[in-house]
């Protein structure tokens, strides 16, 4: 496969992680979730942001320096020294009472009986899952949103693939690999 360098990016449970994940196996290329660099490691998770010139330098030295890679996340706001390394974006979109039920799926098998009332992460839970549910809010005045995303990618020199994430993530990966030219290989991976 010819050097890639492509960000999946959409609303929290639209399926990037899932869609970078399979893309990464398919193309034997190294994935990695801006999660991964945005937080500090914390027990619960995702309490404690990592000052971002140290996102930056942590990627730099693990991640970017790559021929091919794949970053599924957000760079909004302060990863913007990413994107002239960028040969893509795929942005994936997914009606909001989807996305919802997909994150409170994912939230019950992360944390369990811990997000119920009473449970030591109910409260970042309710407030992960508030966040979570303005990212349509077309009035939010602050954080990431839905129009806040698309100023974004209105401003990127490299092209941008729209994906409703509802179909199957096969489906997804297909149509990223054909927008990008890559080839499926019937004896292996995707080349």
């Amino acid at each position: 496969m010819g050097g890639h360098r492509l960000l999946i990016t959409g609303a929290s449970g639209s399926g990037t992680t899932t869609l970078g994940r399979t893309l990464a196996t398919l193309w034997s290329v190294p994935h990695a979730d801006v999660d991964d660099y945005f937080w500090m490691p914390t027990s619960p998770p995702y309490t404690q942001k990592r000052p971002a010139t140290d996102r930056l330098a942590l990627m730099q030295a693990l991640f970017l320096p790559r021929d091919s890679w794949i970053l599924s996340g957000a760079l909004l706001g302060w990863g913007d020294s990413l994107i002239e390394g960028l040969d893509g974006v795929v942005y994936l979109t997914l009606d909001a009472s989807t996305r919802m039920e997909r994150l409170m799926s994912r939230e019950i098998t992360r944390y369990g009986d811990t997000i119920q009332n009473g449970g030591i992460n109910e409260t970042a839970h309710r407030d992960f899952l508030d966040w979570a549910r303005g990212y349509d809010d077309m009035m939010r005045p602050a954080d990431r949103t839905r129009a806040h995303d698309e100023q974004w990618m209105a401003q990127l020199p490299c092209p941008v693939l729209r994906l409703n994430s509802a179909q199957p993530v096969t489906q997804l990966a297909t149509a990223v690999s054909n927008w990008l030219g890559v080839k499926a290989d019937p004896c292996g991976p995707i080349s």
